[in-house]
C-alpha cells in the first residue's frame, strides 16, 4: 500500500538536510564546467507574492537541471534592501527603516527556503548592508575618476510627495507620473551627480555578444534613440549663432520659420519691446507644463513670435524665430527650423499663424503647393527648390544613405556651416536622491578645495540611524547635527559630506558580481571567483527592467571594464523573462482590486512542490497569464498520483508482453528527449504535461504487468530524475523510498536511449478528392507503393470509392494518400 503524501513534513525535512548538508554550495572546480543562474533580487516589501514565485521557481527547476548535466552551477540570492519603500513604509509605521527592511528580509529568507529552491546561502548579498555599500561608493569613486561621474545644476523631474529626484525611467505615462506613488512630476533646478551613460551609447547598441529577448533589445535601442542628420548653424539678425540638429539637411531649402524652447538662453536677447510681455507669458505658462503635455501630438500647438530673425544658411532667406512649447531645452538644442512643407507638426504650426509653407520634396507626378497643401509631405521624392541641388533624389532611406541628405551634408560641411552628426535621445544617468535609505555619495564640499572625494581608506561613509528621515525636500542628512560635519581629505580644514544619496539603482548594478564574494574585504569580489564564474550565463527576471535595471548593468560593465575591474563585452550571456501573473479576474493583483493570491496560504495547502508544479504548467512562463485558483488542483492530483506509484511496494511478476515493454521504453525516453529540449528553451508548461503523458502511460504498463521488467524499474529511476528539477522534495522522497542513494539532486540527467525512442509505426492520413476519409496504422518508413497499396485496401476507403478505379493516387511526404477519383 502506498504511504501518504503530506508536504508538509517531507518538505521542511529535505529543506533542512540540504542545508545542514550544503547540498547546494557552489565552489570553485575547475574540473567542472561552470554555470552562474541567477534571477533578480527581490526588494524586501514584507512578502513573496506569487509572481515572486513565478519568476523563482521555474528559474530555479532549469538550474537544478543544469547541475544534473553536469554543471557546477550557482545559483544565489539576495536583497536589493535599500529605496523609497522603506522610507515610506517607514514614515507611515513610525519605524526606522532599517528596522522594517530587516524584519522584511528575515520573513523573505523563511519564504523563499520554503520554496526548496536551491539557493547557496552562503552568497547572500543586501545592498543596506555597510559591507556591501562599501564598494558601491568605491564603484562611484573610480568613475569619478574616470571622469564618468560629475556634477551640474540641471532641471529634473522631482516627486513632491516622495520630495526626491526622479531619473527619466522612473517617470511614467502619459500624465508623467513618479512610479512609486503615482504624484505628477514636476521639474526642479538642482546640483545633482549623473554617470557618463551617453559615452556608451555605440556600444550599449551593439548586442552581437548577448542572447536577449528581442523585445529587450529593441526597448533598449528605441530607449537610446539613435539619430543620424547634421548639425547646422544658423546665425541670428545680431550674429549669434544657434545650432540645430536636424534628421533631413536636404529641406533645408524649405525652412521658414525657426523655434526654440521657452527656455532657450537667446530668447531674452531676441525678444523685441514689442513682443516682450507676450513671449514672457507665454513663457510662464509654458514651463508649468510636463515635457508630456507639451510634446503631445494631440496638444494644440501654440506659440509666440520673438520679433527677431535668422538667416538660413543655404540660402540667406531671413526667417522668423518664434518660441513654442513642443521644442523641449532637454532634446537637442533646444533649437529648431521649422519644415512645414515636410514636417506635419511645422505645418500645423505654420497653417495656424499664417506662416509660409515652401516644398522641396516634390512626390513623382505631382506638383505640391504650399498654399493648397493639407498637409505635410515626408515621404520620398526629388528635391526643387533648392538651388543646385535640384532633381536630386531624396529616398526614404535614413542618414547617409539618403543620396540628397549625402549630397547636402557634404556641401554643408564645405562650406563650414554644418557636418554629419548623430544624436541620441538617451540621457546622462541621473543618480541624486534627496532621501535617507540609500548609499551615502562618498564626496566632500570644501570652501577651498571644492568637491574632493572621501578617501578610500574611509570607506564606508556609513549611515547615520539617529536621524529624522522624514521628507523636507532635502535630504534628511542635511539635518543630522554631526555626520555631515567632517575634514577636507586635501587640506584638513572643516568640509561637508555630501548629503545625497545614490539611485538604488546602482546597487543593483553590481550584485551579481557580490554574489561572488560577498565576505571578501579586499576589494569588491574576489579576482579567482569573477575569473571562474563570470560572466553571468542566464538570467532570468521581468522585462519591465529593460530600460532601467538592464540597461544601467551593461552601462556599469562596460565602464568597469575600461578600468580594468571587470572583463568581456557583456555582464550576462544569455537572458530570459518571464511574463506576468494577473489576477482571476485578469488585472493585474492588487490589494485594492482583491485579487491578490498568497503563496504561503496555498503552500500550506498542497505543498511547496504543487505550487511550483502549478507555476510551470498554467502558461507559457516568458507570457504569463490570469491565474485559476480550481487549476492548481490538477497540478496536486498529477503529483498524488505520481506519489502513489512510485510509493508503493513495486511487487509484480513481470509478466508484460514484449509490445508492452517497448511501448513503455519509447514513451520514457520520447519524454527524456522532449523534456530535455524543453528545459533548454526554457518552455517549462510543456514539461509538466510530458510528465503527465508519461505517468498515464506507466498506470498503463502496470496494469499490463511491467513492475518486475527492468524497462519497469528504469522507467521510475527516469521519471523521478526527470521530477527532480520541477518537485525537489517528493522527488527526494520518492528516491530515497525506493532505495536510491542520497541524493536524487546529485544524479546525472537521463540520457535518451534514441534506439528505443524510435517511433515503429506511424498514423496514415488517407483522403479522397482532398477529403480525410481514414487514418491508418502503418510501419515507419513506408514505400509509396506499400502506402498506395495500405491506402487502398482500407475498408472505410473502399466503401467510399464504391467500386470506382482511382484516377491517380498520390503520396505526400510519407504521412498522407490522396486518392483521386
Amino acid at each position: 500500500m502506498a504511504a501518504e503524501y503530506n508536504p508538509n513534513d517531507i518538505e521542511p525535512k529535505w529543506q533542512k538536510q540540504w542545508e545542514d548538508e550544503g547540498l547546494y554550495h557552489a565552489d570553485i572546480d575547475p574540473a567542472k564546467p561552470k554555470h552562474y543562474a541567477l534571477t533578480m533580487l527581490p526588494y524586501p516589501s514584507g512578502d513573496l507574492h506569487i509572481g515572486h514565485w513565478y519568476a523563482m521557481t521555474p528559474s530555479d527547476a532549469r538550474a537544478r537541471y543544469m547541475r544534473m548535466q553536469g554543471y557546477n552551477v550557482m545559483f544565489p540570492m539576495g536583497f536589493d534592501s535599500f529605496g523609497l519603500p522603506a522610507e515610506n513604509a517607514a514614515i507611515k509605521r513610525n519605524i526606522h527603516p532599517k528596522e522594517w527592511t530587516y524584519g522584511n528580509i528575515e520573513r523573505m529568507r523563511g519564504q523563499l527556503r520554503s520554496m526548496g529552491a536551491m539557493y547557496d546561502w552562503r552568497r547572500e548579498a543586501v545592498s543596506s548592508d555597510p559591507k556591501y555599500y562599501h564598494w558601491t561608493q568605491w564603484f562611484f569613486l573610480k568613475l569619478h575618476e574616470k571622469g564618468l561621474a560629475y556634477r551640474k545644476l540641471a532641471a529634473v523631474d522631482w516627486c513632491p510627495t516622495d520630495n526626491t529626484t526622479l531619473a527619466r525611467e522612473q517617470v511614467i505615462g502619459d500624465e508623467r507620473v513618479c512610479e512609486r506613488c503615482g504624484t505628477p512630476v514636476i521639474k526642479k533646478e538642482l546640483e545633482q551627480w549623473f554617470f557618463r551613460t551617453t559615452d556608451y551609447t555605440e556600444e550599449l547598441l551593439n548586442f552581437d555578444a548577448i542572447d536577449w529577448p528581442e523585445r529587450v533589445k529593441t526597448l533598449q535601442t528605441n530607449w537610446i534613440g539613435r539619430s543620424e542628420g547634421a548639425n547646422v548653424t544658423f546665425k541670428t539678425e545680431a550674429g549669434d549663432p544657434m545650432e540645430i540638429f536636424t534628421t533631413r539637411p536636404d529641406t533645408l531649402w524649405g525652412a521658414t520659420f525657426m523655434v526654440l524652447a521657452p527656455e532657450h538662453p537667446l530668447v531674452e536677447k531676441l525678444t523685441t519691446d514689442e513682443q516682450r510681455q507676450a513671449v514672457e507669458a507665454y513663457i510662464q505658462t509654458a514651463t508649468r507644463q510636463t515635457d508630456i503635455e507639451r510634446e503631445s501630438a494631440d496638444k494644440e500647438k501654440t506659440g509666440v513670435f520673438t520679433g527677431g530673425y535668422a538667416i538660413n544658411p543655404v540660402n540667406d532667406a531671413k526667417i522668423p524665430i518664434w518660441i513654442a512649447d513642443y521644442v523641449l531645452m532637454t532634446y537637442g538644442t533646444g533649437a529648431i527650423m521649422a519644415v512645414p512643407a515636410h514636417d506635419q507638426r511645422d505645418f500645423e504650426f505654420a497653417r495656424q499663424y499664417g506662416l509660409e509653407i515652401i516644398p522641396v520634396i516634390q512626390p513623382e507626378g505631382e506638383n505640391l503647393d504650399g498654399k493648397t497643401m493639407e498637409e505635410a509631405w515626408s515621404h520620398e521624392g526629388v528635391m526643387v527648390n533648392s538651388a543646385q541641388f535640384d532633381g536630386t533624389p531624396a529616398t526614404d532611406d535614413k542618414g547617409m544613405a539618403n543620396p540628397a541628405i549625402k549630397a547636402v551634408t557634404e556641401w554643408l560641411d564645405g562650406k563650414g556651416v554644418g557636418e554629419a552628426a548623430v544624436t541620441y535621445r538617451l540621457h546622462d544617468w541621473l543618480i541624486s536622491r534627496q532621501r535617507y535609505w540609500g548609499s551615502p555619495i562618498p564626496m566632500i564640499h570644501c570652501e577651498r578645495c571644492g568637491v574632493v572625494p572621501v578617501p578610500e581608506d574611509q570607506l564606508p561613509v556609513e549611515l547615520p540611524e539617529d536621524i529624522e528621515w522624514k521628507p523636507t525636500g532635502e535630504s534628511p542628512l542635511t539635518f543630522h547635527p554631526t555626520w555631515k560635519h567632517t575634514t577636507c581629505p586635501s587640506c584638513d580644514e572643516p568640509a561637508v559630506r555630501d548629503t545625497d544619496t545614490m539611485d538604488t539603482f546602482m546597487c543593483s548594478s553590481w550584485y551579481h558580481l557580490r554574489y561572488l564574494s560577498p565576505d571578501y574585504d579586499k576589494g569588491p569580489f574576489d579576482e579567482d571567483e569573477y575569473n571562474y564564474w563570470m560572466p553571468v550565463d542566464v538570467y532570468t527576471g521581468g522585462i519591465e527592467h529593460a530600460t532601467m535595471h538592464l540597461l544601467y548593468t551593461r552601462f556599469f560593465h562596460k565602464a568597469l571594464r575600461d578600468m580594468g575591474v571587470a572583463e568581456g563585452p557583456e555582464p550576462m550571456t544569455k537572458l530570459r523573462n518571464q511574463g506576468i501573473v494577473l489576477g482571476e479576474d485578469s488585472e493585474k493583483m492588487s490589494k485594492s482590486r482583491g485579487n491578490v493570491v498568497a503563496p504561503d496560504e496555498l503552500v500550506s495547502k498542497y505543498g511547496a512542490d504543487t505550487v511550483r508544479a502549478y507555476l510551470m504548467f498554467f502558461s507559457r512562463w516568458d507570457q504569463g497569464g490570469p491565474w485559476n485558483s480550481q487549476g492548481i488542483g490538477g497540478s496536486s492530483r498529477w503529483l498524488r498520483r505520481a506519489w502513489t506509484l512510485f510509493s508503493e511496494k513495486a511487487d509484480g511478476d513481470g509478466s508484460a508482453d514484449e509490445e508492452t515493454i517497448k511501448s513503455l521504453r519509447r514513451k520514457v525516453h520520447q519524454t527524456v528527449e522532449s523534456i530535455t529540449t524543453d528545459f533548454e528553451k526554457f518552455e517549462f508548461n510543456t514539461i509538466i504535461s510530458s510528465l503527465m503523458e508519461l505517468l498515464n502511460e506507466m498506470y498503463t504498463a502496470r496494469d499490463k504487468g511491467a513492475v518486475g521488467t527492468e524497462a519497469w524499474d528504469e522507467a521510475v529511476d527516469i521519471y523521478l530524475r526527470m521530477m527532480a528539477p520541477v518537485t525537489p522534495h517528493a522527488a527526494e522522497e520518492l528516491w530515497a523510498m525506493n532505495g536510491k542513494p542520497y541524493s536524487i539532486h546529485n544524479q546525472p540527467w537521463p540520457e535518451v536511449d534514441e534506439a528505443a525512442a524510435v517511433e515503429e509505426e506511424i498514423t496514415l492520413v488517407v483522403q479522397i478528392n482532398g477529403k480525410l476519409r481514414d487514418r491508418i496504422t502503418v510501419p515507419v518508413g513506408i514505400s509509396e507503393e506499400d502506402a498506395k497499396a495500405k491506402a487502398l485496401a482500407s475498408e472505410t476507403i473502399q466503401k467510399f470509392m464504391d467500386g470506382v478505379e482511382p484516377k491517380k493516387v498520390i503520396v505526400v511526404g510519407g504521412k498522407l494518400v490522396n486518392i483521386v477519383i
